[in-house]
This record gives C-alpha cells, structure tokens and sequence, in this order.
C-alpha cells in the first residue's frame, strides 16, 4: 500500500488541512544554516506529518526521533524522513524517547490530540527541552494552566501552534494596516468562519491496520473508532468550535488587543449524534483600553462548506478580509467616500487591478441607501506568504531555541491560555444556555498558582 491510499483509509487523510497557495514573503533570519538543531517528533498523524514536513524544510534542522502509538504511522515516518537524509530512531513511548534520546535533542515538536498536550509538553520541559505544542493548548483548562506553569518555572520557549502570529501577511494586516495606521479607523466589528461539508467518521478498511486494544487502552482509548476521531469525543478535544475556532477567535484578541469580556454561544449536535457539538455560533463582547465595546462574531459548521474559511475585521473607514489561503481573503476596502491613495503611495496596500462596483438595486418605489448601492474595489495586501503555513511559526520557534530566549517566540504559553479561555468557554455556553462573562483575572494564571508536579511528568489524573 503506497502513502496516497493509506491516507485514504486513515485518519492521516481524514484531517490534512488545505495546502495553501505559495506566493511571495518577507524572508526572516532563523540563524545560520550549519547551526544544527536536533528535534524529535511527538505525534505523527495528519497535523504531526504537516509539521515534519515543514521542519525538514527548515536549514540545520534535523530529526533525530520519532514518537507515536500506532505501529503503521511510525514505520511510515521511518521510511519517508529516511529517504530525505533523517536517520531517525522511532518509538512507541515518549517518555522512553525522551530518556533514551535526551543528549541527541534539542527541542520537541508536540503534535498529539488535545488532551495529552499538557502532559507532553510538560514533561518535555521538565526534562530541559524546549517545546512547539500544537494547538489548542488542551481539551481543559486545568491542564493548559500546567503547560503555562511549566514553561514558566523552566524558562523554556513554549510556542503554541497558532501560526497566523507568524505569518507575515498576517502581521503586514494586523500590525501595519489595522493597528499602526488605522488605515479601517475604528474596528467596530469582526467576523470569522470555518465551514466544512459533510464527513463521516474515518474508519481504517483493513484490521490489520488498526492498533491492538491493549495498546489503544494503554493510552486511554477505547477503540480504534475514538483514537481515529479524537476531536468529537469529550475526553479527547473540544469539538469544531476549539479545533477550528481557535485559530481565528485568536484573531480577534490581537487586533483589539485586549480579551473579551462576554460570550454567547448557540450550537448543538443536530446532524451527527456525536458528543461534541457540529455547529456553534458565537458572539464575543470586547471592551478595549479606551473603553470602548467591539464585537465579533464567529461561525463553524460541518454540515456545509460554503464560503470556506476567512476572517474579516469591518471598521468606520474601510473593512479587509483575511484568510490563510489568499484567494479567499487579501484585501481591503474603503467606505465610500474614504480616499485611501496615501496608503497606496506608502505600500500598506497595491492599487486594485480588478475593480468590481457593487451593481445598484432598485424596486419600482424604493432605491437602496447611497451608502451601500457601491462598493470600492478591492485593494490588495502587498505582502504574501511564500511558505507552507506552519513553516515561519516553527522558524520563529527555532530561532527562540537558537537565542535561549522565550520572548522571542510569537504566540508563547501565555499568549495562547488567554485565546483557550475564550474559545473553551463558547463550549460551555452552549451547554448551559447562558452568557458567559469574563473578568479579566480570567486570562492569566496567577503568580502564586501552583505547579502539579504529577500532572508534569505525565501522570494522568485518575478521573482522566
């Protein structure tokens, strides 16, 4: 069986993210290319793969271990990283890859589901070694707490996964349009989706594929049917909402710069009959350092895949619309009446090349508003990414390792727990049918919380 069909009957096929148009970038120093890295891989399923790929295409970094539960996975990763020049050693343990392999790593790379997040990133940095952790940080609060804690007492880097932070049109958008020119004037509100169509769950045709039981429970799996589709299993992930919504509610925390101080969330299971809800949407109250209220609002669905995924961010001079895949969202716009050629002349935004006017409404009696009969076209972002999508996060991630300084990274343990408290907390308004409100204590774990020694070297609570 070649690669290509067995992610067809795996789990590796059922969750590839997109592969994103490669255009044109910023380049960024990592640090000199004979100035090695050693990493190890924890977790090699869809996103653990993605993740390999980029970090092989990163200078002076090389695999030297692998990690993974499921026999077929490890093999595969043995034999593809060894046809690109990684002569790795692979295992079924962490904590065995760790002991054995510590003076051949550097860093780890975390890619596991939700729930074990926590007790792999922790346990890494006890053992001295700096970690990139996908997102979200974990299923539980409790246990993203725990990965703050540790990267704290360590000192380590932590880079959480959210690789928007990293991407430079991203940070050209945010940064140098939004925040430094304020070139939409106030950003009174925002929008965000993830909509996907109709999946069952993944299933693996041949038995002898799948993971033997006593090793699936070993690991706090049941079935091969939980271990295959971790994210609408309550134990395991946090459903659409925290597996989606993550990367984008993050979004809006950066271009207020501040957290919400509200939540109203309506969803539920009414297509699959599975734990987690399959539609959630979600309303975010924000109240900035001027005191002044935004909101945002947040869709993700799996029953329809219209419109895809993207963000936009709609303010009283203009809007522009985001997404990590270009094509559908890299540009901004004026309001009419707004003349935004200064911000052309500088090179914030190109000149649009493809002008499309909204096409005047009319009825026999009634026209439409001036102000909404048409549209500015279009203005460009003049910067793109040139780079699979995780690729500038983990650059990011190694120069913090190169440079031994954890407030290089751009989305480090602390950053990330403020956006894992608003995306777990929509969850929980669904379930209790009520408004959750923040206090801004909230987003921070306390000075004098205490660290669970247990729970950082991977010991599993008995109610896990």
């Amino acid at each position: 069986m070649n690669r290509r069909n067995f992610l067809k009957t795996t789990a590796a096929g059922a969750a590839v993210l997109p592969t994103f148009s490669i255009l044109h970038a910023e380049e960024g120093v990592i640090g000199p290319a004979d100035d090695q890295l050693n990493i190890a891989i924890i977790g090699y399923g869809a996103e653990g793969e993605i993740l390999t790929d980029d970090c092989v295409k990163i200078p002076g970094i090389r695999i030297r271990a692998l990690c993974d539960i499921w026999e077929v996975r490890r093999k595969m990763a043995k034999g593809r990283l060894r046809a690109l020049g990684h002569n790795i050693n692979i295992y079924e343990d962490y904590r065995e890859m760790l002991d054995k392999e510590d003076k051949n790593i550097d860093a780890v790379v975390v890619a596991t589901p939700d729930w074990m997040h926590a007790e792999h990133a922790c346990y890494c940095l006890r053992k001295g070694k700096p970690v990139y952790c996908e997102k979200e940080m974990s299923n539980q609060l409790s246990r993203a707490r725990e990965m703050v804690l540790a990267a704290r007492e360590t000192g380590l880097p932590l880079q959480i996964g959210h690789q928007r932070r990293s991407n430079p049109r991203y940070m050209h958008a945010i940064n140098t349009v939004m925040r430094e020119n304020r070139v939409l004037g106030r950003i009174t509100h925002a929008y965000a989706q993830w909509n996907r169509s109709v999946a069952p769950f993944t299933t693996i045709k041949s038995s002898r594929l799948n993971i033997p039981i006593e090793t699936l429970q070993k690991y706090g799996y049941e079935n091969m049917e939980q271990f295959l589709n971790w994210r609408w299993f309550a134990k395991y992930g946090g459903g659409p909402m925290v597996d989606l919504g993550s990367h984008q509610i993050d979004l809006f925390f950066w271009v207020w710069d501040c957290a919400p101080i509200a939540v109203t969330a309506v969803g539920g299971n009414d297509y699959y009959n599975r734990q987690m809800n399959d539609n959630v949407m979600a309303i975010y109250q924000f109240k900035t350092k001027e005191g002044l209220i935004n909101r945002a609002f947040y869709q993700v669905l799996t029953t329809s895949s219209r419109g895809g995924f993207y963000e936009q961010f709609m303010g009283e001079d203009g809007y522009l619309t985001l997404s990590e895949i270009s094509a559908r969202g890299n540009t901004a716009a004026p309001e009419p009446g707004k003349d935004w050629t200064r911000f052309t002349k500088m090179g914030i935004l190109n000149e649009s090349k493809t002008p499309v006017p909204l096409a005047v409404e009319r009825s026999n009696d009634i026209s439409l508003d001036s102000r909404v009969t048409k549209a500015a076209a279009g203005l460009p972002l003049p910067v793109e990414l040139v780079k699979p999508a995780h690729m500038p996060h983990l650059e990011n991630f190694f120069l913090a390792v190169r440079r031994k300084d954890a407030k290089l990274l751009n989305c480090d343990a602390e950053l990330a727990y403020e956006s894992a408290v608003a995306v777990l907390a929509a969850n929980r308004s669904v379930a209790e049918g009520k408004t959750i409100y923040f206090k801004p204590e909230d987003f921070k774990v306390p000075a004098d919380a205490k660290h669970d020694p247990a729970k950082a070297m991977g010991e599993q609570p008995k109610n896990a």
